[in-house]
């Protein structure tokens, strides 16, 4: 179910977030809810991220909601780990109260990775973080070997 929108009162807490059963939405261990997705696909249906983080080789296109974009190749690692840790850190931190959405092209390798490092920071160890992924978003989530063992060091 998904909450109604932000008030903006002064001091009220935003409280924005992903209806639980969507297709594509992963619920973090605290209960912060994120949806990962592949670009290729047409938008989902209902709200629009409030944030976005997107893994790709080349610049997105802009959208109509705030994004970043961190250089990530297609089944590679992403080009500045350091630049990685402090995005992922930031879309972790602001999945608590937005609409959190991490995409790549397909939806699997490179969002999987971002997803499983974002259950590193919630608390999933890093040596269970890729199956949690499998288990709660896609079964063929974090795609290559390099990706799995970039997750097993990935540390909060």
């Amino acid at each position: 179910m998904s909450l109604p929108p932000p008030s903006d009162a002064p001091g009220s807490a935003r409280t924005a977030t992903w209806d639980a059963d969507a297709p594509g939405v992963l619920r973090l261990p605290s209960g912060r809810l994120v949806r990962g997705r592949g670009l290729r696909h047409p938008l989902p249906t209902g709200p629009a991220p409030e944030y976005a983080l997107y893994l790709l080789g080349r610049r997105p296109p802009e959208t109509a909601w705030e994004s970043r974009w961190l250089r990530w190749p297609d089944f590679r690692l992403p080009a500045d780990r350091d630049e990685a840790r402090t995005v992922l850190s930031e879309a972790w931190q602001r999945s608590a109260t937005e609409r959190v959405e991490i995409a790549c092209g397909g939806g699997r390798g490179r969002t999987g990775t971002a997803l499983a490092a974002l259950a590193v920071l919630d608390g999933v160890p890093p040596g269970e973080a890729v199956s949690f992924v499998r288990r709660h978003y896609d079964r063929h989530a974090v795609e290559t070997p390099w990706q799995k063992r970039y997750i097993r060091h990935f540390h909060p």
